[in-house]
């Protein structure tokens, strides 16, 4: 952005004395006419000012533009152009999602796993400065994005996310280690997963709470979140007579993501419906702020130049038509 400054702005304060100077030279002039006593004025009546006198008022207003002008130069204006640089403290986050069969039940609108998608997608829309991952799990894990900047890449992959990309299950721990091996050489000073699931874990070689004691080792913060409403959620069934939907019981292992939160440093959610599950997302936004260096910077350019040649040229014409119209004799 460009603007204009002055270099010595106290220079400025100098313009007040212009109607002073234009008061006393009214003054001035009134004082030096003439008084002559004439019997009657009538043969002068149409007689207006003669053009000498115009012409030395124009030259005065001359010489005040040379002496404003003049000013301006003192103060040394100046252009600049100014910007900012924002330095970002970023925080590295690996979404951790789990893509299991039971994350098609209805509680949620239209299921548990495209709302959970849309809320994380907003949730990654909004962070500014900040590096993602994803993260898939249900009978396996793996890594769907590594981190990346890149935000249209990770909203993209997140998209992408659906039922039957691996074999079906419950694998939170195996989510959370792979998840704690993509943050495990981050030089990020705060890292974190933000986990999602509906289930008990009840796959994988490695148990939750192991991984969470990896997490804790890397110093990595684990926020949980368990999807799905109290008692039952309508679950779309495959029977012999094509897909059917049933209400099923609603399992989530709470205890178990709630001692992975403590351990690690972070909070356990539960999701209850849509709208609960964009206030947890809202909430962890708050708790996780990423910090922000704005150094601002200027490159200045005198511009005076142009200033005093208007001057000197304006002093000139000045000058030019003083001596050439308006000759005095002594």
């Amino acid at each position: 952005m460009k603007t204009t400054v002055f270099a010595n702005p106290q220079f400025l304060y100098l313009l007040a004395l212009l109607p002073v100077i234009i008061a006393f030279h009214i003054w001035k002039s009134k004082k030096v006419n003439v008084s002559v006593k004439l019997s009657s004025l009538s043969p002068f009546n149409n007689l207006g000012r003669p053009v000498r006198w115009y012409l030395r008022e124009f030259l005065f207003a001359l010489r005040l533009i040379v002496l404003s002008l003049l000013i301006i130069v003192l103060a040394r204006p100046q252009s600049a152009n100014e910007w900012e640089q924002v330095n970002s403290e970023g925080i590295d986050i690996v979404m951790c999602m789990d893509a299991s069969g039971s994350m098609q039940a209805m509680d949620f609108t239209p299921n548990r796993l495209e709302a959970s998608k849309k809320v994380a997608s907003a949730f990654i829309s909004g962070r500014q400065g900040d590096r993602f991952s994803i993260v898939v799990f249900s009978g396996e894990s793996f890594t769907q994005c590594p981190l990346t900047n890149d935000r249209a890449t990770v909203l993209n992959l997140m998209s992408e996310i659906k039922f039957g990309m691996i074999e079906d299950g419950t694998a939170i721990g195996m989510g959370l280690a792979s998840s704690v091996n993509r943050l495990k050489d981050s030089q990020a000073k705060s890292k974190v997963v933000i986990l999602l699931t509906d289930g008990v874990n009840n796959r994988g070689m490695i148990s939750p709470l192991t991984a969470a004691d990896i997490a804790f080792q890397n110093n990595i913060r684990v926020y949980t979140i368990g999807v799905g409403t109290i008692g039952t959620a309508p679950m779309p069934v495959n029977t012999v007579f094509g897909t059917r939907t049933q209400d099923v019981q609603v399992e989530i292992d709470e205890d178990v993501l709630q001692k992975i939160a403590e351990k690690t440093g972070g909070n356990y959610f539960r999701a209850t419906d849509n709208d609960k599950l964009v206030q947890i997302y809202s909430e962890i936004d708050k708790l996780e702020k990423t910090i922000l260096d704005v150094q601002k910077f200027s490159k200045r350019k005198e511009e005076y130049f142009l200033w005093l040649l208007i001057a000197a040229i304006t002093l000139l014409i000045e000058i030019f038509l003083r001596a050439v119209f308006v000759k005095t004799t002594p």
